[in-house]
């Protein structure tokens, strides 16, 4: 399939097709890597760089005795539901009073089974209270549990130097006291640990302006947008920019917070197989050609939801290929940076820097400062006024 760079896209890649004529010249360069095609008739540079993803596989006797745990573990879980029920085992989980027993349930009661039956046994192993810093090593409360971890008790003892090896802290920014901590504490003994009050009323300080101004100088943009809390700014942007008679196309792999917020909006959600461009492709070329269910009118807007680098799998984005679909389709393309920014490209500056592409290229860029960064809440960037219906940040 012809793209409006003059390439070619096929199985997941993007080839670029050598050109000339009408005295105009082709030439490609390579820059830290990364192939360019660069055309002097003034169209957008298009750029391929191969990425080979390889993840070890798991020994088949692993596979195999680790789904075995989980049947065996389903199985013991269905027989104390069981005991439970019927008042021979005691019930430690929050259950519904009997005067609410008529009114609608909260939530199903299986949707709880993993957390309450297999969960509840090995939380301990992940939800460890610390009292130092969240450096390489740092110091763990020691805790036990009478009733098989459904609660916790301290002990007073606090086991020193243990290895951490679940940190959100990248970069390591949060667990030394230097001058950009006595900067804050200086920030925070003026303004206070919050403003109570919204961004639209009160909300908005001088401090917020100035860090919305430097975050878009960092990514290379036009302007940024800051929230107090990272997954939010997910789940309760998304619905600002799509809404009903628009179509999300989202990457199977995506963050819980993406999967909010693309369900908030009353979209219609279509899922295309983890970074491959050959299924996105043709979500795309079905969007554009049937539109929408039953009425076959056009979509309002098309996004496309990716992740710089994904959360659970830690592969990177094929951002060049899916950048050449969302042009080639007239879509828009929304870019989680949670796990990318501050830790990918030479200068931190994320996917697009990794790739060498403009930031421009990328309709909404967002990221989050609790993980490189070492801080709280997350931001939106892009464009200052763009020329379209998207959104102006």
């Amino acid at each position: 399939m012809a793209n409006p760079g003059g390439g070619t896209v096929c199985n997941g890649k993007l080839h670029n097709h050598k050109k000339q004529s009408n005295g105009l010249q082709s030439r490609n360069c390579t820059k830290n890597g990364i192939v360019k095609e660069a055309q002097q008739n003034g169209k957008t540079h298009f750029y391929d760089k191969l990425i080979v993803e390889s993840f070890e596989e798991a020994p088949l006797h692993v596979m195999v005795f680790t789904y075995m745990g989980y049947g065996i573990g389903t199985l013991f879980g269905y027989l104390r539901d069981f005991l439970r029920n019927w008042g021979i085992e005691k019930c430690n989980a929050a259950v519904e009073r009997k005067e609410q027993r008529d009114f609608v349930p909260l939530y199903q009661d299986f949707e709880n089974f993993y957390t309450r039956n297999l969960y509840m046994r090995i939380r301990d192993n992940w939800n460890r209270p610390i009292c130092s810093a969240p450096g390489p090593l740092f110091d763990v409360m020691e805790r036990v549990s009478d009733d098989y971890n459904w609660t916790f008790r301290f002990t007073g003892r606090v086991i020193k130097d243990v290895i951490n090896m679940g940190s959100y802290n990248f970069l390591g920014l949060a667990a030394k006291y230097d001058e950009s901590m006595r900067t804050i504490k200086d920030v925070l003994e003026v303004y206070g640990t919050g403003v109570s009050s919204t961004r639209h009323e009160m909300g908005t300080l001088d401090k917020h302006k100035e860090l919305e101004d430097l975050v878009a100088k960092f990514l290379n943009v036009e302007a940024a947008m800051v929230f107090g809390m990272g997954f939010a700014t997910n789940s309760m942007n998304i619905p600002a920019l799509v809404g009903k008679g628009c179509l999300i196309l989202s990457d199977e792999l995506n963050h819980t917070s993406l999967v909010l917020g693309a369900r908030l909006s009353g979209a219609t959600i279509r899922i295309f197989k983890h970074n491959n461009t050959q299924s996105l492709e043709k979500l795309l070329r079905d969007a554009v050609i049937y539109g929408q269910p039953r009425t076959r009118r056009a979509w309002k807007k098309i996004l496309i939801l990716v992740e710089g680098v994904y959360s659970m799998e830690g592969s990177i984005v094929h951002l060049p290929q899916i950048i050449a679909l969302k042009k080639k389709y007239k879509a828009y393309l929304y870019m989680d940076e949670a796990h990318s920014i501050g830790a990918v490209g030479p200068t931190g500056r994320g996917v697009t820097e990794f790739f060498g592409l403009d930031p421009h290229e990328v309709d909404v860029l967002m990221g989050t400062f609790t993980k490189s960064f070492g801080a709280a809440g997350g931001y939106i960037a892009g464009r200052k006024v763009r020329e379209g219906p998207l959104v102006s940040v």
